[in-house]
């Protein structure tokens, strides 16, 4: 089953789109509350598969509470199918504990009229060697100095949209 909107979501211009993608996520509720994030900032949510649960999982509706008809969600099967569809000219930015520069330092103002699009790994392993290899120059963290070797996913994704939506918006 796919989460189907009951009206549409409101157009925000290109120039400033946000854009979240979640790639393998594996935890619906991860999801869910990454989603709701998106509705409230009016970010599009982007899931690449395979995904470890289904969109009728309860766990995941629960999490995105009734914001579900207000998320504008895309559905690919497989990272090859994203990374095909994923406009070459537009700003991406990788998140991962591998990166060198933290996510403050992205410039996440939107010259190429594509949007920014902020990329997470799957809760477990993060983005694959190849993801990283391929976009060398996108790659960024968020601050850990304590022992932690990870935040949440959902987390992460709110620190990175926060941040992106405070370069974009100016609020």
């Amino acid at each position: 089953m796919e989460l189907k909107s009951k009206k549409k979501p409101k157009k925000v211009s290109s120039h400033n789109r946000l854009n979240i993608v979640l790639i393998e996520p594996e935890i619906p509720n991860n999801t869910g509350n990454i989603g709701r994030t998106c509705v409230a900032l009016e970010a599009a949510l982007h899931l690449v598969g395979p995904m470890g649960f289904n969109l009728e999982e309860k766990r995941l509706r629960r999490a995105g509470l009734d914001y579900w008809p207000d998320l504008e969600l895309h559905q690919y099967g497989s990272q090859e199918e994203f990374f095909s569809k994923l406009p070459k000219e537009a700003r991406k930015a990788f998140f991962t504990t591998k990166a060198t520069r933290f996510h403050y330092d992205c410039d996440f103002k939107d010259s190429t009229g594509q949007g920014h699009w902020l990329i997470f790994g799957k809760e477990t392993k993060g983005l694959s060697p190849e993801v990283l290899s391929a976009y060398p120059d996108d790659l960024y963290k968020i601050p850990m100095p304590g022992p932690t070797r990870s935040l949440n996913l959902a987390n992460s994704v709110a620190i990175g949209l926060y941040e992106a939506f405070r370069q974009t918006q100016g609020r």
